[in-house]
C-alpha cells in the first residue's frame, strides 16, 4: 500500500480523479502495487519514490493508456481509457517525450496542438503566450532536434500546456531544468490548480514539491 500525507486541504469541487485499488503486473513482475489516490479539482496531488517503484506506471493508468491488473480508475465516475473521447479531451499527459516532427518548428507545434482540439480564433497568441511563459520565446523559429536537453523539456511542457484539459499528469517535469525554470514551472501549475485543475505529479525535487503539493503519496516499490 502507499503512505500518503496531506499538506492542506484542497477544493472541493466537482472534478474528482480516483484510482481505487490498482495493480499492474505483467506475468509475475510486480510493476504497482495495490494503491489508491484520490484529487480534486484545485488540488496537486505529488507522487513519490525511488526508480521503479511504479509512479510512471500509476500516471499511465491514471492517464488510461495502461490497463490495470485490478482495481478501477474514474474521472467524475466514468471509466478512465483513452479511447474513450471524454478521457482524451479532459486528461493532459507528459509520460515521456510526446511526439514531435522535425520539419516544424515549436510554433508550429504549439499552433497544430491548438487546432487539433478546436480551440478557434488565437492560435498565433496562445502559443507565443505559452513559450513567453517558459521562457523560450526567443526560441519559437526553432526545430525540435536543434534544442538542447533542458530546452526540450520546456517544449515538451508547452506542447501538453498548450492543449485544453481539466486534468493534468506529469512524469517528472522538473527533469533537465535549472533552478530558474522549475521556479517558473512551480507557477504555472499553481495557476493551474487556481483555475480548477486537477494535477497529479511524480517528482523528485523537494522545492518543487513544496511549492505545489496539497497532498502527497509515496509509492512503494513491488
Amino acid at each position: 500500500m502507499a503512505k500518503a500525507g496531506s499538506k492542506k486541504s484542497g477544493s472541493d469541487t466537482r472534478l474528482d480523479l480516483v484510482a481505487t485499488q490498482v495493480t499492474k503486473s505483467i506475468e509475475d513482475n510486480v510493476l504497482l502495487k495495490p494503491i489508491d489516490v484520490r484529487v480534486r479539482g484545485g488540488q496537486c496531488l505529488v507522487l513519490r519514490g525511488e526508480n521503479g517503484s511504479g509512479k510512471t506506471t500509476l500516471l499511465r493508468i491514471l492517464a488510461g493508456t495502461m490497463v490495470p491488473t485490478e482495481g478501477t480508475t474514474t474521472l467524475d465516475g466514468r471509466t478512465i481509457d483513452e479511447r474513450d473521447p471524454v478521457t482524451r479531451r479532459e486528461i493532459a499527459a507528459l509520460i515521456g517525450a510526446p511526439t514531435a516532427y522535425r520539419d516544424l518548428t515549436l510554433y508550429d507545434h504549439l499552433v497544430l496542438v491548438d487546432a487539433t482540439w478546436g480551440r478557434g480564433d488565437g492560435a498565433d497568441e496562445r502559443a507565443m503566450g505559452m513559450l513567453t511563459s517558459l521562457e523560450i520565446d526567443h526560441l519559437d523559429d526553432r526545430f525540435p532536434h536543434e534544442l538542447s536537453s533542458g530546452q526540450q523539456q520546456l517544449f515538451h511542457l508547452a506542447m501538453v500546456l498548450n492543449r485544453p484539459s481539466t486534468v493534468l499528469l506529469l512524469d517528472e517535469p522538473e527533469q533537465r531544468l535549472d533552478t530558474h525554470k522549475r521556479g517558473l514551472l512551480g507557477q504555472l501549475l499553481v495557476d493551474r490548480k487556481s483555475a480548477g485543475h486537477a494535477l497529479v505529479v511524480a517528482c523528485h525535487d523537494p522545492e518543487l514539491t513544496a511549492a505545489i503539493a496539497d497532498r502527497i503519496v509515496d509509492v512503494i516499490p513491488a
